[in-house]
């Protein structure tokens, strides 16, 4: 494995992670974690085994089905760290593009025991978001023409958050908050602690006056409240669709914005949208997408 800085990716790399507005060190850090993880009991015995040092290939990523791209250069990154300048890498496809079955998103030349080597967390990282990408574009499709936006939630895999949410955006999906500092969610525990909502919002606005602050709501007399403690946004949690109406009505002339969440399904989603809430939250776009398949091909092996 390349022994280079964990911020040396090759400059041209370095600058399509950095425009889809992930940090390149941060890609790197996932990256080398999961890379220790396939070699934490040694090199690759198989590969090493099997194939002779001086071989060279060249390898294509591949979609085996149609989907949404998340993380090309991502997995490019993975074979960066492998093999370094040894490598060749051609990206064919944009993240948030459509891929093709059969048609290769991404293609590698170089020594063939590094593109082995390379090949599982490369793929494990692109198949991965481009199933979050492909999840996300099911749900912005099936309420286009409401209004209303896909978010997503922090029901995220530990350590791969960024990763997640940036898959989220390929996908056509917006991102909730990043962590618990970057905007206030005041959740039924809170509101049990404070002492109810208007208290709990009180609470937050003087903690931490400069905070987007939202509320969680059970009930219609608790979308009131919310309503009256001035928050800028609700979340209406497990709410029906007569009582998300309800809910918008009540919520609307004071300007404030709703999120419905809780119980969402992908062939309801459209009715739930329809009501008029700002948002449908959902935590099945990153704990719950399949993979999207993808296999590595070798070719022009010598």
């Amino acid at each position: 494995m390349n022994s280079t800085d964990l911020s040396a990716l090759r400059a041209d790399l370095a600058a399509a992670i950095t425009a889809t507005g992930l940090d390149p060190a941060e890609v790197v850090a996932v990256v080398r974690r999961a890379l220790k993880e396939d070699l934490a009991f040694g090199p690759d015995v198989t590969t090493l085994s099997t194939v002779a040092p001086t071989a060279r290939a060249t390898g294509d990523v591949i979609p085996r089905s149609a989907g949404v791209l998340a993380g090309v250069p991502i997995a490019a990154a993975v074979f960066d760290l492998v093999g370094g300048s040894a490598i060749d890498l051609v990206l064919h496809v944009a993240d948030g593009s459509s891929a093709d079955a059969g048609r290769p998103v991404l293609t590698a030349t170089g020594p063939t025991q590094s593109l082995l080597t390379a090949e599982r967390t490369a793929l494990n990282l692109i198949g991965h978001l481009s199933g979050i990408a492909t999840t996300t574009r099911r749900w912005v499709d099936a309420i286009a023409g409401t209004g209303a936006a896909i978010r997503d939630t922090r029901k995220t895999t530990p350590g791969l958050r960024a990763l997640e949410k940036y898959a989220v955006r390929c996908g056509g999906g917006q991102n909730h908050r990043m962590a618990l500092g970057d905007a206030a969610l005041v959740k039924d525990n809170h509101i049990a602690a404070a002492g109810g909502i208007t208290a709990a919002v009180d609470a937050v606005r003087a903690a931490a006056p400069g905070v987007p602050l939202e509320a969680e709501c059970d009930t219609l007399d608790q979308v009131c409240e919310a309503v009256d403690a001035g928050v800028a946004l609700v979340l209406l949690d497990n709410f029906g669709l007569d009582e998300t109406a309800a809910a918008v009505a009540l919520a609307r002339p004071a300007g404030v914005r709703l999120e419905a969440s809780g119980g969402l399904t992908l062939s309801r989603a459209y009715e739930v949208a329809a009501t008029g809430v700002d948002y449908l939250a959902v935590g099945a776009l990153t704990h719950s997408a399949p993979v999207l398949d993808l296999g590595f091909d070798l070719r022009d092996t010598h």
